[in-house]
């Protein structure tokens, strides 16, 4: 018995260190090898340049010294890359937790399920995926839930008595995008503003639009459940699934058709250590933009300019309205321009939400 105890304890104490260690593939660590090789070979090139005289310091060498900075900075770029790289690992390491967890929960709820996932060989950082565990869990449940009907209920509306569930991840740009899609009952989008409007979120006479109805079940402890659930709670915890992800730097979005089913999107960046950033001038001042908030940079068209109450302006993108921020106003800069048409606008989202930043001109990107 005292063996079988021992064992014990030395198993949770090598599940620990596991938790804090990462498996990495030989092919990485020979990667990283070859990079050390290619920064030794720069540093050699650099120290031949600066052994001579300084007023040997000809237009050869200098040559050379440019040549050796350029090398510097691809060796540099490139192994930080493949350092990022041992931190990545398989998002399978958490769906993997799902399929049984689908499977013990819709026999408990006497649903008919199955569960498909996709693209789980879509890498990321080890940090992200240990954080953005517990928001996937609580969406799956809720899935499970509130999204799937019961067998009779599907049969009567002309649908196959199994629901489905599809976990999907792919690489999008510098981000992960993450997809939990179910082909239940949908959103209630008329429960949903209702209870807006009964809780004062939403005035008497305020119309929303669809979408913007759907992003009401991230509020606080909103919920449209007539009936407390141990496995998904009254709807309280979306709030802290979007404050999770905003928190690793990242977004969710919720599509929804009556009577079709429900899709949330998540999307992370892949690693929390670096961030690419987009270089923005204004007057004599720089600015550091994130390059994943950065949706499109435009000229401005002044006949797309609307003046709204006081000094607000909008600027109509396709079928959107964006304020307008002069970002010289705000920090008190003397900008090259303040006519919008001579200006650059750039348009960034942040929840869902655009605004258009004038600026000067962009300057390139920068991490």
């Amino acid at each position: 018995r005292r063996a079988g105890e021992d064992r014990r304890k030395g198993d949770r104490r090598s599940t620990g260190t596991a938790d804090s260690s990462i498996r990495v593939s030989i092919q990485k660590i020979d990667e990283l090898i070859n990079m050390v090789g290619e920064l030794v070979i720069t540093q050699s090139m650099l120290g031949e340049v600066g052994s001579g005289e300084i007023d040997e310091f000809d237009a050869a060498r200098l040559e050379k010294l440019r040549d050796g900075l350029q090398q510097l900075e691809r060796n540099t770029r490139e192994m930080q890359e493949s350092v990022m790289q041992i931190r990545m690992l398989p998002i399978s390491f958490s769906f993997n937790r799902f399929p049984r967890l689908v499977h013990d929960l819709s026999s408990r709820l006497g649903k008919k399920i199955d569960l498909k996932i996709s693209g789980e060989g879509t890498e990321l950082d080890k940090t992200v995926m240990e954080k953005i565990g517990d928001p996937l869990v609580h969406l799956v449940r809720n899935s499970l839930d509130h999204g799937i009907e019961m067998p009779e209920d599907r049969i009567a509306c002309g649908k196959p008595e199994t629901g489905v569930i599809h976990l999907n991840a792919y690489h999008q740009g510098g981000n992960i995008v993450i997809e939990i899609s179910d082909d239940g009952g949908g959103l209630p989008a008329d429960k949903i503003l209702a209870k807006a409007r009964e809780r004062g979120l939403v005035a008497a006479d305020e119309e929303l639009s669809h979408e913007r109805t759907l992003e009401l079940i991230f509020e606080p402890g909103f919920s449209t459940a007539d009936e407390v659930s141990d496995v998904s709670g009254r709807g309280v915890g979306m709030d802290v699934v979007r404050r999770n992800i905003k928190d690793l730097g990242g977004a969710i979005e919720v599509r929804s058709t009556a009577g079709e089913g429900s899709t949330f999107i998540i999307r992370l960046p892949l690693t929390l250590a670096i961030l690419d950033g987009q270089l923005l001038s204004v007057g004599d001042e720089t600015f550091v933009m994130p390059l994943i908030s950065i949706v499109e940079s435009l000229q401005v068209d002044r006949t797309m300019v609307n003046s709204v109450v006081g000094s607000a302006e909008m600027y109509r993108l396709r079928e959107d309205y964006i304020p307008i921020v002069r970002l010289y106003n705000i920090f008190g800069i003397e900008p090259k321009t303040t006519r919008l048409e001579e200006a650059l606008l750039v348009v960034v989202e942040h929840e869902g939400h655009k605004i258009g930043l004038m600026v000067d001109e962009l300057l390139g990107q920068q991490q």
